[in-house]
């Protein structure tokens, strides 16, 4: 499996978040890929195919938004990190806003998704080493793109849960411009890929699949229902497959069974897994408990469809068990 990182994903480095009323020390942080890093050798250099693949999927205007945020923070006279305080759930449309506060909530759907001095910088970097890591024909069929900061949260034209370009939905589509075949997306992060789901609700070229803890009980809440099956031409073309806390593999493993029969039925001839280790026992943040072993068998499993996968990081907020958990997922396809 071809392995993909670029050190520019570092520069992301926000020093809080607002958690459950209180400031908290900002959890997707540079530990994350360090120790992912430590577990490897042979890393592939990211290369730079330029913002048209973002823009395939992401607003033009929050894009340049990303990219000069901070900078309009610091010009009016703030300090540290850019945090939106106000969202406008109702009657969201497109206004000519020239305050950062305002813009910070336009696009955006929470609080614990700043945006620091190297932010927008680590997310170009990080939807490019997706876009590095998709296959190529005649070549090893397999890929892993280390992003961080991580994507699924992140819808065409919003940031949110720690994502600002969603990697996973850059790389299906420029699958798609390139001629991959028929593309699905299987997101096995413990939180719904509701950015994902978005991207692609109308589509009915490409097949979403998440299994996710029950959003009645977790983040992100307002989607990854059962009822969201798709819209308009995209009818059943998504798939939100819950589960309680505390699920372990005996549980995981016949419904990761199920998304894997129904992505195979819908005829996909590439896979884009969005994966979270934040499924594992030790995460700090959720609450399932699959072990490192459940990881080699739900990527056994996932190889076993015998069509070429990138996986793309996602979540994962153990720190000192994110590099082994992660090896353990990747020698599921022979890594």
């Amino acid at each position: 499996m071809r392995l993909f990182f670029d050190q520019r994903q570092l520069l992301h480095a926000p020093l809080r978040e607002l958690h459950n009323g209180e400031w908290a020390a900002y959890a997707e942080n540079v530990g994350r890929p360090q120790s992912i890093l430590a577990e490897f050798g042979g890393w592939s250099d990211v290369v730079d195919h330029g913002l048209e693949p973002v823009l395939a999927v992401h607003d033009a205007a929050f894009v340049a938004f990303l990219q000069r945020a901070h900078t309009d923070w610091l010009a009016a006279g703030r300090g540290g990190d850019a945090i939106g305080y106000t969202f406008p759930i109702v009657g969201r449309r497109p206004l000519a806003l020239d305050r950062i506060d305002a813009r910070l909530g336009a696009y955006s759907f929470d609080a614990a998704t700043p945006i620091a001095a190297g932010t927008w910088e680590s997310a170009y970097w990080s939807a490019q080493c997706a876009l590095s890591a998709l296959p190529v024909p005649g070549g090893d069929p397999h890929g892993f793109a280390l992003c961080r900061p991580p994507g699924h949260h992140a819808g065409r034209d919003y940031m949110g849960g720690y994502c600002y370009l969603n990697n996973a939905a850059i790389a299906a589509r420029e699958a798609q411009a390139r001629g991959l075949g028929s593309v699905a997306v299987l997101d096995i992060d413990y939180h719904h890929g509701n950015g994902t789901q978005d991207i692609f609700y109308a589509d009915p070229e490409v097949f979403f699949c998440s299994i996710h803890a029950d959003p009645a009980t977790d983040y992100p809440f307002y989607w990854g229902h059962p009822d969201e099956t798709g819209a308009g031409a995209g009818v059943g073309t998504n798939l939100n497959l819950i589960l309680p806390r505390g699920t372990g593999g005996e549980t995981y493993l016949p419904v990761l069974d199920r998304a894997l029969e129904a992505i195979a039925d819908w005829g996909a001839q590439m896979l884009v897994v969005s994966f979270g280790a934040d499924t594992h026992a030790s995460d700090p943040i959720s609450y399932f408990e699959l072990s490192r072993d459940n990881y080699a068998d739900m990527a056994g499993k996932i190889a076993a469809l015998d069509v070429p996968v990138l996986v793309v990081m996602e979540g994962g907020y153990a720190v000192g068990e994110l590099g082994r958990n992660v090896s353990a997922f990747l020698s599921g396809f022979g890594r």
